[in-house]
């Protein structure tokens, strides 16, 4: 006779969650502020506090202390004073430009010109969007001055949802590791900056996009980040990573239903308006191409310590070489580095090298790289030291504008001192990008992958082997030479022996 079915099912052991406190140094000492790391006897999971929401709240907590420290701006400096608004360092775009691009006066965005020197709006369509349902929302009683205040709460209140999305995507993004959303809720320079513009709305959209590609969802990653892109033009940089990493493990369907998702979403957003308003709808094009040099990039450093200042077409055409080399040096990077690179790590570097070439970098922009920074070296030192630069270059920038507009006063910070504030930003910067390199060189002292996983973050390319390699790639895995703790096979899944 034939032995009858036990009735019992084998099931797979899920690796416990990672906690920072048992492997970062920074992340032990802080948590003596809230009663130390947490015990090995501790009930983990029986709560309602998960980390998704402990960390959502956080951020929404950090979040509003960024807007007390507009308080002063919002009472009375965006409106008296010209320099005061700099001193204060609480400048934002969002009240100034309620008015200023015709919100105030029921104009249609890209529909209808402007009067004064910028003829349309020169925000992509998706934040156009954004800014005139803040518009709708916005009282249209009493003085001007209220009118911009509600305007800039209510969009606080839109941008304080985005930062909410971002901080669950980021959380849930690299499932054995929730704790790494703390990097981006308590990033200082993260809530210092969430409200002078409105980059929070295509910075939430990547976030998603970037949970959807973790869970193996190719054509809502191409949706998402197609409408992020329709948002801000940064995310369409993701796609030149994903497409060598898609490249090296042979993943060509599921590349190409992201890339005619990311396509189609950006045309439904874009067409009607490219159809029916063309000129307001390609003013952010060719404002972006017109502007010149400006804040914050090493283009400024250069421009204001010479005689003869490089010409705006000049810089046009360098900044576009000078990230295509990047681009270059990342698909060399992707396809010779021992290891597959994670995606998050390529994102990272692909991003910051667009802010380090190009010809302007607004303190906001910080916002595009605090989430790819907590997947890509989730190291509480290196983040700290990076975050310290960026909040270094935040002061440094208004300083100097309260310098240039208090006339013989100079109140703030001169020329030179702005300089180093720049030079802060640009160092910081380029410190944690050489830190991704190293982890994607010697993928040993990548904290993501000695934690026991391969590319959390990579969705289909996670466990992936290699079908396309060059240079030391291609021969038996070198990474080990000089590592002789146990690791993961970045060829098989847990399920064919590559557990640690």
């Amino acid at each position: 006779m034939c032995a009858m079915p036990s009735g019992k099912t084998t099931s797979v052991h899920e690796p416990d969650p990672v906690r920072p406190t048992e492997e970062d140094r920074v992340a032990a000492a802080g948590s003596e502020l809230i009663g130390g790391p947490i015990g090995r006897r501790a009930l983990l999971g029986r709560s309602w506090w998960t980390p998704v929401r402990v960390i959502a709240l956080v951020a929404i907590g950090v979040f509003a202390l960024g807007l007390v420290q507009k308080a002063p701006c919002y009472n009375g400096a965006w409106f008296f004073g010209a320099s005061s608004q700099y001193t204060h360092a609480c400048y934002s775009d969002i009240p100034h430009l309620y008015q200023g691009r015709g919100f105030a006066d029921g104009l249609v965005p890209y529909f209808d010109r402007l009067p004064g020197d910028m003829e349309y709006l020169e925000y992509p369509v998706l934040t156009g969007v954004f800014m005139e349902v803040a518009a709708w929302l916005t009282p249209g009683s009493g003085s001007i001055q209220d009118q911009e205040q509600w305007y800039w709460m209510v969009n606080a209140g839109m941008l304080m949802a985005c930062a909410a999305v971002i901080a669950v995507c980021v959380t849930r993004t690299h499932a054995r590791r929730p704790w790494d959303g703390l990097l981006l809720a308590l990033a200082p320079a993260f809530a210092l900056t969430a409200t002078i513009n409105w980059d929070l709305l295509a910075v939430a959209l990547t976030a998603a996009a970037m949970l959807m590609w973790s869970r193996g969802r190719a054509l809502a990653f191409g949706v998402l980040l197609g409408l992020a892109t329709a948002a801000k033009l940064y995310p369409v940089l993701l796609l030149g990573p994903l497409l060598v990493l898609c490249w090296r493990a042979g993943r060509w369907r599921q590349y190409g239903t992201a890339l005619a998702g990311a396509a189609v979403a950006w045309i439904v957003v874009n067409g009607p308006v490219m159809l029916f308003a063309f000129d307001g709808w390609s003013k952010f094009y060719t404002f972006s191409q017109e502007r010149g040099v400006d804040f914050g990039s090493f283009w400024l450093i250069l421009a204001q310590n010479s005689d003869d200042p490089i010409a705006t077409e000049t810089v046009n055409t360098l900044a576009t070489l000078l990230m295509l080399l990047c681009c270059a040096g990342v698909a060399a990077l992707t396809l010779t580095a021992p290891r597959r690179p994670r995606f998050a790590q390529l994102a990272f570097l692909i991003v910051a090298a667009f802010i380090l070439t190009n010809k302007v970098y607004s303190p906001q922009y910080v916002l595009w790289l605090v989430p790819l920074a907590a997947l890509a070296r989730p190291k509480w030192r290196d983040f700290l030291i990076w975050q310290a630069c960026e909040v270094a270059y935040f002061l440094g920038i208004w300083m100097y504008l309260a310098y240039t507009t208090s006339g013989d006063a100079h109140k703030g910070l001169p020329t030179d001192g702005y300089h180093w504030a720049i030079g802060a930003h640009l160092a910081g910067t380029l410190f944690l990008c050489v830190m991704v390199v190293r982890d994607i060189l010697m993928p040993e002292r990548d904290p993501v992958r000695r934690s026991g996983g391969d590319d959390p973050s990579g969705g289909v390319l996670d466990g992936s082997e290699d079908v396309f390699v060059l240079g030391p790639a291609a021969r038996p895995a070198r990474h080990a030479a000089h590592f002789e703790a146990s690791q993961v096979d970045w060829g098989r899944t847990e399920a064919q022996g590559g557990s640690l």
